[in-house]
């Protein structure tokens, strides 16, 4: 391995990733290589990763579909849990069968929330695609009937007037039994294992120190976060950052690789008959 070697990291501005990654980021922990961050909407992450043109990177499960051929997957830093999905929100009065027809705002076309309401099959109408963070707004002002929010829109839709239609996480786990994995880190093939492993465990490192050190990425945190309450913030680390975040085990995998493969199946792709996940 070149300890020398600086690898470009792809992160979103949300709080669960600033969390994980603020002392890797920050210098905080010893580190086996440079990292050169590049911070952006997770559907920018997920295009960059269709692409190949960052060496690490976060991206939604649904678009590893796309990906597998370039990328495999780190064990930890990611987001998989229960009652942490993507949400259907709408106007007050209407229901799922109300909105079988509907236009749909959706935070992009290869987020796992789309995906999700793909899966679910009850929604027939166009998707509209737009930045996560408009979703609520064009809902909330008639722009699209309803739309799924993801992020701290979980949190704060109720303030722009919405209610709750349909928790796609919430369907996922009761029809699959597993929870929910909405994004992973994924890592090029061509970089090697032992490189690969020590990315892992420095991600790992990163997560810890901000579990023992809470208060020494706030700073970080808050310049990046769409919503900057800390009682938004707060729950969106605690619904988002969890045991899988530090090692998927077997059960996240297990989520994961079911994903996965139904991702590949809708878009029609083949995955790769290489192993999904940086194995050792």
């Amino acid at each position: 391995m070149n300890a020398m070697r600086t690898f470009s990291l792809g992160i979103s501005p949300c709080p669960n990733d600033t969390f994980i990654f603020e002392a890797l980021a920050n210098g905080r922990i010893p580190l086996p290589c440079g990292f050169e961050m590049f911070m952006a909407d997770v559907e920018v992450l997920n295009g960059r990763a269709r692409e190949g043109s960052l060496d690490v990177t976060k991206l939604s499960i649904a678009a590893m579909a796309h990906a597998a051929g370039r990328y495999r997957l780190l064990r930890a830093g990611g987001a998989l849990g229960r009652g942490c999905g993507p949400l259907l929100v709408a106007r007050p009065g209407l229901s799922v069968e109300d909105l079988t027809h509907a236009d749909v705002a959706i935070p992009g076309a290869m987020t796992t929330a789309n995906l999700l309401l793909g899966l679910h099959g009850g929604f027939r109408g166009d998707r509209v695609e737009m930045v996560f963070d408009e979703v609520m707004p064009a809902v909330a002002a008639g722009e699209v009937p309803c739309g799924v929010v993801i992020h701290e829109g979980r949190f704060t839709y109720p303030a722009f007037g919405l209610d709750l239609v349909l928790d796609l996480g919430r369907w996922w786990e009761g029809a699959t039994g597993m929870p929910l994995p909405l994004g992973a880190i994924a890592i090029r093939r061509d970089i090697d294992d032992a490189t690969a492993l020590a990315v892992e465990d420095a991600i790992r490192r990163s997560l810890a120190h901000a579990r023992s050190h809470p208060a020494d990425g706030r700073p970080y945190i808050k310049a990046h976060a769409q919503e900057l309450a800390d009682e938004v913030i707060d729950s969106h680390i605690r619904t988002f950052v969890n045991d899988f975040s530090m090692d998927l085990g077997p059960e996240g995998q297990s989520a994961v690789s079911a994903l996965v493969a139904k991702a590949a199946e809708v878009a029609g792709v083949a995955l790769p008959d290489a192993p999904l996940f940086l194995e050792g």
